[in-house]
Parts: C-alpha cells; structure tokens; sequence
C-alpha cells in the first residue's frame, strides 16, 4: 500500500498522463504504458538508480534531470515528462519508487484499453484467464514460480494467449507475471482485475457455487451487492462442486459465506467441542 507521501507523488504523475494524453490513440496510450513498465522493469532490477531518484539530499530538479538524461531519445516524450514528475515528488522509501511507476504503468495499460472501449472485456478475459489456470495445477506451479526465469513464463502465455485476449489483457498478464506490487502471480492478476473494475466505477464480488447460475440469477444478485455498496458490482463467478451448495461471495475485505460446506464444518466444530 503507497504511504501518503507516495501516492500524493502518484497523484502529480497520473494527472500528468492524464493531460498529456488526453488526444492520445489507445495505440499511443499502449506505447506509453509499455515504456513506463519498461522504466519499472529497470528500477527494480537497479536499486542504486532507485536510490539516487529518490535520495532527499538531491533537490527535485536534480533527481528529474538525471531520469530526463537517462531517458531522452530512448522512449516517447510523454514517457519522459511522465516520469520526469514522478521522481521529482516525495518519497518514504526508495522501492516505493519503483511501485509506483509500475503501477503508473498499469494505470496506462488501463487508459489505453478505455480508449478503445474493451475495459469490461478485458476485466473479463484476466478473470478467466485466472480460472484457466488456477484449474490447471501445473500451469499454476509452472507460471507462479518466481524461482524460473520471467521471459520463459511470458513466453508461454504468449503462446497460450496469443489471438484469444486483448492486447491489454495479454500486456496485464505479464505484469502479473513479474510480481504486480510484490504479490505472487494469482494475487497479481486478482489485483489487476479489480483495478480494470474501479477503473469503470464497479467493485468486484468473487462468488462461489456449487453450480452455474443462471443470467438472471447472477443478475439479481449483482443487482443486490450494488444496492448493497453503492455502486455497480462486477459478479465473477467459480463454480465449485465441494461447497454442495449455497453461495459464498467476497468483496474487498467482506466475506459472506451462505455455503452449505460451511454450515457442515460449522457443524463438524461445534460436536468436536
């Protein structure tokens, strides 16, 4: 989680993005977001670099410079003037630099899929991606272990992914892959999937039944958990067998757990004591 210094430092460089891609293409939007995660990949790989852009004894201008001469005729200029703000900000902590560019560039990936108006298809296609894999265990160990090399992980959701997703989805996919905030992969791509959702003014509730729900079921209760939040509630529905029935959803940090599995365990506790 970014410290109050951090995220008003986020804050000056996601307006800057904003203004200065506001006629941008999703096309030029995407180039943008892929040169900022690929600044990210670089301060996290170079802790000596993170150290110097964000060392206090330096003034702002400074710390900006030295990123601006690292950067200028590498990347696009609004990758530049974009960074540029960030680092001339405050800072807690030096890794809090690289979070924050990382997620900067997330946010990017994020603009560029609303610019082309694929946000809820591509919130949908990580979501599924997910279950793919967490329904295969060893594509699950394969693509969550951070013991193998990234590229090698990136390179077989390529293949798997290749003309199936969006372009969006596939670029998210492979921030999932390299530790998205420090989480491992199935956390990563969990967050990635809420932040497609509030980048739409939607939460997201994780439903889990014993069968599939119908459209109108799954309607209705969408319908209940937005009254219920206040705001639209995307439904992500998993289909498990063992809970026998009922239904158990979780938004955020709130757990509502209605399945009879866990009415049994309940039961199986209280004649254990």
């Amino acid at each position: 989680m970014m410290s109050t210094v951090t995220r008003a430092s986020y804050a000056d460089a996601s307006d800057k993005l904003a203004t200065t891609t506001g006629k941008a293409t999703a096309a030029q939007l995407a180039t943008v977001a892929d040169e900022i995660l690929s600044v990210a990949r670089l301060l996290r790989a170079e802790p000596r670099l993170r150290r110097a852009l964000t060392d206090p004894s330096r003034a702002a201008d400074e710390r900006g410079e030295l990123l601006r001469s690292l950067l200028t005729g590498k990347v696009d200029a609004t990758t530049v003037e974009v960074l540029v703000t960030l680092v001339r900000g405050r800072w807690s902590a030096a890794n809090e630099l690289w979070d924050a560019t990382e997620r900067l560039g997330v946010d990017a990936v994020l603009v560029s899929a609303q610019r082309a108006d694929e946000l809820a298809e591509v919130e949908d296609e990580l979501f599924r991606f997910g279950q793919v894999v967490a329904a295969n265990p060893a594509l699950a160990v394969t693509l969550g272990d951070p013991g193998a090399p990234v590229e090698r992980r990136v390179k077989l959701v390529q293949d798997l992914l290749k003309g199936k997703v969006r372009a969006a989805t596939a670029r998210l996919v492979e921030v999932a892959l390299e530790g998205f905030g420090g989480r491992n992969f199935e956390a990563s791509l969990s967050r990635l999937v809420e932040l497609t959702a509030d980048k739409r003014d939607h939460a997201v509730a994780y439903v889990t039944v014993a069968k599939v729900l119908s459209d109108a079921e799954e309607q209705r209760l969408a319908s209940t958990l937005s009254g219920m939040y206040g705001r639209q509630v995307s439904v992500k529905v998993d289909v498990d067998p063992s809970v026998i029935g009922g239904v158990s959803v979780r938004v955020g940090s709130d757990l509502y757990d209605g399945t009879i599995l866990r009415r049994l365990n309940a039961a199986r506790q209280a004649f254990a004591k």
